[in-house]
């Protein structure tokens, strides 16, 4: 498919059908699921999903491998598209359907970070072609797409991981020790946040809505509502925000980094129990998500808060400068005492003398070779890596809910055993997404 050409829905539905979805052709070829395992030393044939700045990121960190080769780029958008097939040429390939490009078998492994709508769908759809997945987080924006796609992984045996990149960092790893040491005693209560203060513009506003040429923008919202084109949410990962179809607002877009902390250290599962609430009190941009989100997670024996919003920047233990910029923060509170931690610092505060004499545990969590590396040695071990998919799930799972009880206005129950929503057929019909035409939610990946 030549990387520069433009394509009416029309068009588009045609190069659909003749592509065929992928997910669909994993029933008609079988032996590509289970397409070469690459050795240890043979290079990593590595495509990507989505040219935008956080997925030429994780690429260019894997482009610095010897081990790597970059083979294909997909993106609807000329201008994302075409640097990156300069980039890496004359290896690299550009396509305009991401399909085209999972049917190759020149290409061992993808990066999916297109925007959040998308991520769900693509990586399922590399599983069935036989492609390892890093799929940047938010994994998935409904509880049907991360069942789904946690199944899709397991059923085509690949090696995926999330990239919540800040899980590979030595101050999480020292957090978690900590934490597991039992100093701080039995822990009730969790308090995670994440604040920023864009009022009153957000994400701005595009009164023109003309989408430049060389942007298939039908192709760009994809299984998502058709909306007219508009600047502002087509600019980047931190505009989509404002947008719930297309990102489901902030809470999707940082609560994985945040609560994954927590989940890890404590070895969470699901909850039991997720109650959220919010609105769209300030901004005033041409978005149409929250600008304050709270919501609560019950676990069987712990409770975990969330709070955003992008009204105030107040960063509680973390202010520091007062000047307003981006905020966050986990506490982990005790009978011994708190601790609290950001991405790269943590104290503890003891309760009066519970915790003299308790040392400090020694650093017991080997190093990462880095969120990127880590997955590319898994691609070659078939071993998972530490976030891969089926770890983030627990992760995800609760960031859905979150969405689905603030889009009902009232609290989710879930049963971990069944993963099933219980007791609310509406919550769980809202919770299976409905795809746009032509586009088809893989309900079979939530059988048996």
């Amino acid at each position: 498919m030549a990387t520069s050409s433009r394509r009416s829905r029309r068009q588009f539905i045609r190069d659909a059908a003749a592509v065929g979805a992928v997910g669909m052709a994993a029933a008609q070829a079988p032996a590509r699921a289970a397409q070469r395992r690459t050795g240890p030393n043979e290079r990593i044939h590595l495509g990507i999903i989505g040219c935008g700045g956080m997925g030429t990121g994780n690429l260019q960190n894997c482009a610095a491998f010897d081990d790597v080769v970059v083979t294909g780029a997909c993106d609807v958008w000329d201008e994302r598209r075409e640097p990156i097939v300069a980039k890496y040429a004359p290896t690299c390939k550009g396509y305009t359907d991401y399909r085209e490009m999972l049917t190759r078998d020149d290409i061992d492994a993808v990066i999916v970070s297109t925007p959040p709508h998308w991520h769900a769908l693509q990586a399922i759809d590399a599983c069935a072609a036989g492609k390892d997945v890093y799929v940047q987080k938010p994994m998935s924006l409904h509880l049907g797409e991360s069942l789904a796609l946690r199944n899709a992984v397991r059923k085509h045996d690949r090696i995926s991981q999330v990239g919540t990149q800040i899980h590979a960092s030595e101050n999480y790893r020292r957090v978690v020790e900590l934490v597991q040491s039992g100093n701080l005693g039995a822990i009730s209560v969790v308090r995670t946040f994440h604040v920023m203060n864009e009022a009153p513009d957000g994400a701005g506003h595009d009164p023109e809505g003309v989408a430049p040429p060389g942007l298939d923008w039908d192709a760009w919202c994809g299984p998502a509502p058709l909306c007219r084109y508009n600047a502002c949410l087509a600019a980047g990962s931190h505009k989509h925000c404002s947008w719930m179809a297309y990102s489901g607002g902030w809470t999707p877009g940082m609560a994985p980094h945040i609560i994954d902390l927590p989940i890890w250290a404590l070895d969470l599962g699901y909850p039991t129990e997720t109650h959220s609430c919010g609105g769209r009190h300030v901004i005033r941009d041409d978005g149409d998500a929250y600008d304050t989100h709270d919501a609560l997670w019950r676990y069987p024996n712990l409770t975990m808060h969330w709070f955003g919003t992008m009204a105030n920047s107040y960063g509680f233990d973390f202010e520091g400068d007062p000047a307003p910029r981006r905020r966050l923060g986990i506490y982990f509170h005790g009978v011994n005492g708190t601790l609290y931690s950001d991405y790269g610092t943590h104290n503890v505060v003891a309760e009066g003398d519970k915790m003299a004499g308790l040392q400090t545990p020694p650093a017991s969590i080997p190093p990462s070779p880095g969120h990127e590396r880590e997955w590319l040695d898994c691609i070659k071990s078939r071993q998972q890596p530490s976030c891969n998919v089926a770890y983030h799930v627990r992760v995800d799972v609760p960031v859905v809910l979150s969405l689905l009880s603030y889009q009902l206005g009232r609290s989710v129950r879930f049963d971990p055993e069944t993963e099933r929503i219980v007791g609310d057929k509406e919550a769980a019909r809202l919770a299976v997404p409905d795809y746009r035409d032509p586009w088809r939610f893989p309900k079979e990946y939530l059988e048996g």
